[in-house]
């Protein structure tokens, strides 16, 4: 009994006969000449391709990648030449600078000092006037004082005399008196 799912398997099928005694073509020796002519014409081809276009494109990449590498160290070496002379300046403006703000410095300590001494003196003279006249002011006054201490005294002593003895001395006596005391 076949069925419909027979029929059509059994059309598939190759008979064993139709593949020419089942040896694989490559590995056939009748075929090997043939196939050494291809091997070597396509070999040639791939040979010339990779001579004349691809070998020399390839070099002239790593060419151009070897001329931007030397190029762009070339560069690295002019800035950084660049920046060597850029610090080499500005370690030289800070060294003036300094040396500059060093003698800014000592200028200016000398004329506060120059100012500081001159208003010392000044003020030194300006008090040394005022003791001047404050001495002077003072012996005005002690003289002053002293010549007034004699006629206190007088009355003083005559005040004293008659209270004692219940009679004033007179003028001569009593300026006797106070001579001998102050002398």
């Amino acid at each position: 009994m076949a069925t419909e799912t027979d029929s059509t398997t059994a059309g598939t099928e190759v008979p064993a006969d139709a593949h020419g005694g089942g040896a694989f073509p490559p590995f056939d020796s009748a075929t090997f000449s043939s196939q050494l002519l291809w091997l070597a014409i396509t070999f040639g081809l791939f040979y010339w391709i990779m001579k004349n276009v691809a070998i020399p494109r390839i070099a002239g990449i790593l060419e151009d990648r070897k001329d931007r590498i030397a190029g762009d160290l070339a560069e690295a070496n002019r800035l950084k030449a660049e920046t060597d002379e850029a610090i080499a300046a500005y370690e030289q403006a800070l060294a003036e600078a300094r040396s500059k703000a060093h003698s800014i410095a000592n200028d200016t300590r000398a004329k506060l000092k120059a100012d500081n001494d001159a208003r010392r003196e000044k003020a030194e003279a300006e008090l040394g006037e005022k003791l001047t006249a404050a001495e002077a002011h003072i012996t005005a006054i002690k003289t002053d004082a002293l010549s007034q201490i004699g006629d206190v005294a007088g009355e003083t002593t005559s005040a004293l005399v008659e209270a004692l003895i219940g009679k004033a001395p007179t003028k001569t006596d009593l300026s006797k008196a106070l001579k001998t005391a102050m002398e």
